[in-house]
C-alpha cells in the first residue's frame, strides 16, 4: 500500500459515496488507474464495505450502554457458543473480546432504560458462560466515527 492508496482510503472514509471520477480528481489520478486501485483495495480487504451511518436517535435508539462481561469459563466451546449467541442479539452494536478481566466489552443501543433492562435480563444474562455483567451508561459521545489514522497521507 502506497501513499496514493492511503489517500484513496482517507477520501472514502470522509465520503464513501464519492464517484470514481470524483475520487480520482481528489487523489490526482486519472479514472482508470484510480478504479483499478479501488478494486484492488476492495479485493484485498483493505476496504471491507460501504454503509450509511445512521443516527441512532432518528430510529428510536435513544439509550446506550457499555456492558462488561466476565465469563464463568473460557474453554473454546463456551467462548464459541457465547460469541455465536451474542452475534444474534441485534441491539449489540459492537463487541470486543479483551485480555484480562473483564472478558468482553459490548456496546448496546436500545430505545430506553426499560428496553435495556429487558435485554439485559432476558438475553445478555442468559448467554452461555456468563458469570457477571457490569454496565455503565453512555452520557455523551466525545469522539466517534473518526477515520483510521494510518490512512492519512
Amino acid at each position: 500500500m502506497d501513499s496514493v492508496d492511503r489517500k484513496i482510503l482517507a477520501e472514502l472514509q470522509q465520503d464513501g459515496r464519492l464517484t470514481v471520477t470524483e475520487l480520482a480528481a481528489r487523489v490526482r489520478l486519472s479514472v482508470s488507474p484510480c478504479h483499478r486501485r479501488l478494486r484492488e483495495l476492495e479485493r484485498t480487504g483493505a476496504i471491507r464495505g460501504y454503509r450509511a451511518v445512521v443516527d441512532p436517535a432518528a430510529v428510536g435508539l435513544n439509550f446506550e450502554a457499555l456492558v462488561f462481561v466476565s465469563m464463568r469459563q473460557e474453554d473454546r466451546d463456551t467462548v464459541a457458543e457465547f460469541e455465536r449467541a451474542l452475534g444474534e442479539v441485534e441491539h449489540v452494536l459492537e463487541a470486543q473480546r479483551l485480555f484480562g478481566d473483564p472478558d468482553y466489552l459490548l456496546r448496546i443501543a436500545t430505545a430506553d432504560l426499560a428496553a435495556f433492562q429487558r435485554l439485559y435480563d432476558e438475553r445478555l444474562a442468559t448467554l452461555p458462560g456468563v458469570q457477571r455483567l457490569t454496565s455503565t451508561l453512555v452520557m455523551k459521545h466525545v469522539v466517534e466515527g473518526r477515520p483510521l489514522p494510518s490512512t492519512r497521507a
